[in-house]
């Protein structure tokens, strides 16, 4: 990875740089995000359609042509591999299950595509990105009250809300307390959802808003989108934040080492191979047991990814599609959590593979780039980067769908203006040198289309830091899993 160090001790007088604001952020991002927020949605014949998806179906296709065209930038690899990714899904679910492709199909490409393309064709500079960060801080930090009264009293106010207007939203989720709590779903579909939500707030709210926020707010904003986290009781939502904390604690204490990053994957390496020889259990059951509640949870997801792994195996090309997977009668339950094994087991290895060449080639485009002279965009990517990592592990254990299955996509893509971005005191063509991939003219159309980011004053001095489900008819929802 390229140098992002980023002290997070406030710097010695020296002023906050303020960010430019919510007014930054496109109103279509905004109609996403509530649409996000607030699952609304209404029954017509056989099909369930949510404001979500109503309002992704009628831009998805708009903005990937605009897409395609060179009108948002460059295009990336993954901006191929990701709708060839629905099409093999089309494909599987067809030879699985004929007659399902177009309600099943649909209803995911507009999710995952729509997500994605959003972000691509709005979230393009710098202050785009920072009114992001504000905008999904402000939710969280207004919704806070009702999650505490929730968790107290077990009434997802949200949803009773919604439902008293006629309209259809998540079901209220009755799940036994935790450390005498209620779980917190808000308007989620599952408290799992709610805790990653506001994962992803709290880690860029404590890395991408240093120097944009006040250090006193910074702090107790983060700690507001830590506390949502805690009161969605799900290991989920807070085995992301303790990872997003080791990368942070990593970052700065390895601050002045070029390559900690590359040293922090060898110690992973090393102490996989340490688990391995000196422990009687596997090293991924050594990692559930710690990251999960119950040593019950941790036993019942290595099954889940045993058994799963049957399934890819038995079915390595197309998968199963929404067929039930095969299992010993103890399990019981048909969720499968584990959203990267979940997309194997029902679309074949195949699937699993553009997916996953998409979305890792987009992280390691980001990552390669040389930002040492703009402390404003090491600080942004660095805040993705974290959010990401977390969330990428945090995907082994459980499982999204619907809403979050689209936010988390949506992240993914609010990074990929990075790849372009020009530094402050870089010259033009050492920036481009580092997003060129395509033919010279598509580059220059690129560069045309992607504005050069206002450096801020600190950047223009110089670097400072050296399951399945039982499918309902028009719903693509898993049920209810334990996180």
């Amino acid at each position: 990875m390229a140098d992002q160090t980023i002290s997070f001790q406030p710097r010695r007088g020296a002023a906050p740089v303020r960010g430019v604001g919510l007014s930054a952020l496109p109103w279509p991002v905004w109609i996403y995000l509530f649409t996000v927020v607030l699952q609304i949605g209404v029954q017509i014949g056989p099909l369930t359609l949510t404001s979500l998806r109503l309002f992704l179906v009628l831009v998805t296709v708009p903005l990937y042509v605009n897409l395609l065209a060179g009108r948002y930038g460059r295009i990336y690899a993954t901006d191929i591999l990701f709708p060839l990714y629905i099409l093999w899904t089309a494909v599987a679910i067809e030879v699985n299950n004929p007659g399902r492709t177009i309600e099943l199909v649909g209803s995911t490409a507009a999710e995952f595509m729509g997500g994605y393309v959003m972000a691509r064709a709005y979230v393009r500079t710098p202050e785009a990105f920072d009114a992001l960060i504000r905008a999904l801080l402000l939710f969280v930090v207004l919704t806070a009250p009702l999650a505490i009264y929730e968790a107290r009293t077990g009434r997802p106010v949200l949803i009773e809300m919604i439902r008293s207007t006629g309209f259809q939203t998540a079901g209220n989720v009755q799940i036994e307390k935790r450390m005498g709590l209620e779980r917190v779903q808000l308007s989620f579909s599952h408290p799992i959802h709610y805790g990653l939500f506001c994962s992803i707030v709290f880690g860029l709210t404590f890395v991408a808003l240093k120097d944009s926020l006040s250090t006193v707010a910074r702090y107790g904003c983060a700690a507001v989108a830590a506390l949502c986290v805690f009161l969605s009781l799900s290991s989920g939502g807070l085995r992301a934040v303790v990872l997003q904390v080791i990368l942070i604690v990593w970052s700065t204490v390895f601050a002045r080492m070029q390559a900690r990053w590359y040293l922090l994957l060898g110690c992973v390496a090393v102490a996989y191979v340490v688990l391995d020889l000196l422990s009687n259990r596997s090293p991924i059951m050594v990692f559930m047991s710690y990251a999960t509640f119950s040593s019950h949870n941790a036993y019942w997801r290595a099954q889940i990814f045993d058994w799963g792994m049957v399934n890819v195996w038995a079915n390595p090309i197309f998968g199963i599609g929404l067929n039930d997977w095969v299992r010993p009668f103890y399990m019981y339950s048909g969720s499968m959590d584990n959203f990267w094994l979940l997309q194997t087991v029902r679309h074949g290895i195949p699937g699993f593979l553009l997916l996953a060449a998409g979305y890792i080639l987009g992280l390691a485009q980001v990552m390669r780039r040389d930002f040492s002279t703009d402390a404003r965009l090491r600080r942004l990517r660095l805040g993705w980067v974290i959010v990401l990592m977390g969330l990428t592990f945090t995907l082994c254990t459980v499982a999204v769908w619907t809403n979050v299955f689209s936010f988390v996509f949506f992240l993914f893509g609010t990074g990929f203006w990075l790849i372009s971005a020009q530094p402050a005191g870089a010259s033009l063509p050492a920036a481009a040198k580092h997003a060129r991939g395509g033919a010279p003219a598509l580059h220059r159309r690129a560069a045309a289309a992607d504005p050069v980011p206002t450096p801020c004053p600190d950047a223009q001095a110089g670097p400072r830091y050296t399951r399945f489900p039982p499918v309902a008819k028009a719903s693509t929802g898993l049920p209810a899993a334990e996180g």
